[in-house]
């Protein structure tokens, strides 16, 4: 009887020191190539406060307040993946030029694939919700930091659909669209399970501005991306191609150039930076310069300011 007291006793301490092991953890983080190339060195971290959720955000907060806010970016990951694993190196970058970036899914601490159940489209709701409520507290370190006045909502393939599924959400500013577009009914098989399929019709619920960012011809989101800006009559619209295909260049160094054009776009959008406009507006823009890219734009397109 004493053997199983002492045993019963020593599993009650165990659990017990699990608990108090639970209180005492501090949320992972990790600092991405130097923390990018930008003028505010950033970090990877996650917040407790934002669970499922990876958080992309300069490391230095004392730089920023209600006059130099940070511009939100919402991230959702290719393949419905619930981290983005694939895609880090890319949203560092955009952190390290003055952004809050609040990706989908846990935080990627090695270069090991992430293994698990998918994300979901309520994820990016999540992700705006709680910058509005880290902006309002007073006890939070993001305490009227956060310029939820500007926010963009983007992903990549899956994450591009379900950007699309949340388009109609009012406090979007814009949309980026990366190596995505909706299925229509010819070729919804392609589509893997799980993925949000919102009709075409959902793209009259866009009310913002709104960049595609593709792969070329050899994207197999290309046609979809495509389709998608050629109905998109009633918003600006733009669609940019650079020739490497579904996988983009999110995982090359700093982002690649994908990273440069999400990053011009974004100044643009969020900061109203006329020098990064020059990179889409104009006959004679600088994209239609850049090596290998191709931009195309709708009739709305330059009335953009």
């Amino acid at each position: 009887m004493r053997t199983i007291k002492n045993l019963c006793s020593t599993v009650v301490l165990l659990m017990l020191c699990g608990v108090c092991m639970s209180f005492t953890t501090e949320e992972k983080s990790r600092v991405v190539e130097d923390g990018g190339t930008g003028p505010y060195k950033a970090v990877m971290k996650e917040e407790a406060s934002l669970a499922a959720h990876t958080v992309f955000v300069p490391q230095d907060l004392s730089k920023f307040g209600k006059d130099k806010q940070l511009p939100v970016l919402v991230w959702g990951n290719g393949a419905c993946t619930n981290s983005p694993w694939e895609h880090y190196k890319f949203l560092n970058e955009i952190a390290s030029y003055g952004y809050i970036v609040l990706a989908t899914g846990y935080i990627p601490m090695d270069e090991q694939p992430y293994r698990g159940p998918m994300s979901t489209t309520e994820q990016q709701i999540e992700s705006i919700d709680w910058a509005f409520a880290q902006n309002a507290d007073k006890n939070s370190p993001y305490y009227q930091k956060i310029d939820t006045k500007n926010i963009a909502v983007a992903g990549m393939s899956c994450g591009g659909l379900q950007t699309l599924y949340n388009c109609a959400d009012p406090r979007i500013t814009t949309l980026m669209v990366c190596n995505s577009g909706l299925f229509n009914q010819q070729n919804a098989g392609q589509a893997v399970g799980g993925m949000p399929m919102p009709p075409k019709e959902k793209l009259k619920e866009i009310h913002s501005s709104i960049i595609y960012i593709l792969g070329g011809e050899t994207d197999i989101a290309y046609g979809n991306g495509m389709d998608d800006f050629h109905r998109i009559d009633h918003v600006p619209a733009c669609a940019t191609n650079f020739p490497v295909g579904h996988g983009g260049t999110y995982r090359q160094p700093h982002g690649g150039e994908f990273s440069v054009v999400a990053l011009a776009w974004l100044n643009w959008q969020l900061k109203g930076d006329q020098q990064a406009a020059k990179m889409f507006k104009g006959a004679d823009c600088e994209l239609s310069k850049r090596d290998k890219w191709t931009i195309e734009k709708n009739a709305k397109f330059e009335t953009l300011k």
